[in-house]
């Protein structure tokens, strides 16, 4: 089991004081050692109607077998994917003492597209949360999967690394904090700029434009690809946590754009996007993350399935942003 990094929680956690005793983390996210899991459903169902309707579904995982329901979930990736990522929900409870207790309701990433070239996508997304859970706890936790996923007879339908992303309720007990309810809104003033700064590098770091910590897509609550957390003490301030890194440059799957009207070329070409009034939080975390370089580099060796290639290559591209922290080029600039 991998040890989580003391130095992540003194170092970045920077935020308003608890209102509750932290919680241990959940046995399915307690390590990072991948598991194997057999999910048996409706998937050429799944892979053609990209309907939320929950489809009955079993998962078996070290012997034991889960009655499920699957769903497609994700906007972009229903419409563009050969197969969408998926909402399990254990439609009982898991049995004590096994490593889906306490579960309810989880996101499972999964491959795009069937090529090995979308597998090494999903690894690195998996790397991604590996990379903020190295900035803080502060943040969902991940477990890589090997995925026998098989159709409705038991037939082999395909293989995949897949990985499990913590519910964000987990996220806010484990800190001792609760999810805040949101409008479609949030005033910069509000988020923890601790939280805010820490959250706009980390998004530079792996040159992500796909997401939003002050406002939500049209009819949704706030905020874009963030959840907000918060001690619920009158007046507190809220902490910001990010997800969903597809569209980064790091992994740079070959439907990433940048967003229209960004002056880049490409999605690996990097603009901070951080607030002006979270500036000296900023150059603070900033001095405490370029003495650990190595620590975020080193990453993608220990990430298992992806290629020697591919974690140079990733490796190269984080080793980039520190070369532009070091020369002060990441917070030459700021929105106001």
């Amino acid at each position: 089991m991998t040890k989580w990094v003391v130095a992540a929680v003194a170092a970045f956690a920077g935020t308003a004081a608890a209102a509750k005793a932290p919680s241990p983390p959940t046995p399915l996210f307690s390590s990072d050692a991948p598991i194997r899991v057999t999910i048996q459903g409706p998937m050429a169902s799944l892979a053609s109607n990209h309907s939320e309707t929950a489809r009955p579904a079993t998962m078996t995982v070290d012997g034991v077998t889960y009655p499920i329901a699957l769903a497609p979930r994700g906007i972009f990736r229903k419409a563009n994917c050969d197969f969408p990522p998926l909402r399990v929900t254990l439609t009982k409870p898991a049995p004590p003492g096994s490593l889906f207790e306490h579960q309810r309701r989880l996101k499972l990433t999964v491959f795009c597209k069937k090529s090995e070239a979308y597998q090494q996508k999903v690894l690195l997304e998996y790397a991604a949360y590996r990379l903020y859970n190295l900035m803080t706890p502060l943040s969902f936790r991940a477990r890589l999967a090997n995925v026998d996923y098989l159709d409705e007879a038991g037939r082999p339908y395909i293989s995949r690394a897949s990985f499990f992303v913590e519910d964000v309720d987990d996220v806010a007990r484990r800190n001792g904090l609760t999810v805040a309810k949101m409008g479609s809104l949030v005033p910069v003033q509000q988020i923890d700029p601790v939280s805010g700064a820490r959250f706009a590098l980390f998004e530079d770091m792996i040159s992500n434009y796909d997401w939003s910590m002050r406002a939500a897509p049209k009819g949704q609550s706030c905020c874009h690809n963030a959840r907000m957390l918060t001690d619920g003490a009158p007046g507190s301030l809220l902490t910001v946590v990010p997800y969903d890194f597809d569209f980064s440059g790091l992994v740079d799957a070959p439907y990433a754009e940048p967003p229209e009207g960004f002056p880049i070329d490409s999605v690996r070409q990097r603009t901070y996007r951080g607030y002006c009034i979270h500036q000296s939080q900023a150059a603070a975390i900033a001095n405490q993350l370029l003495p650990r370089r190595a620590e975020f580099t080193r990453l993608f060796a220990t990430i298992p399935g992806l290629d020697p290639g591919q974690q140079a290559k990733a490796a190269s591209f984080i080793d980039g942003f520190f070369n532009d922290l070091a020369s002060g080029k990441v917070l030459n600039k700021c929105l106001n």
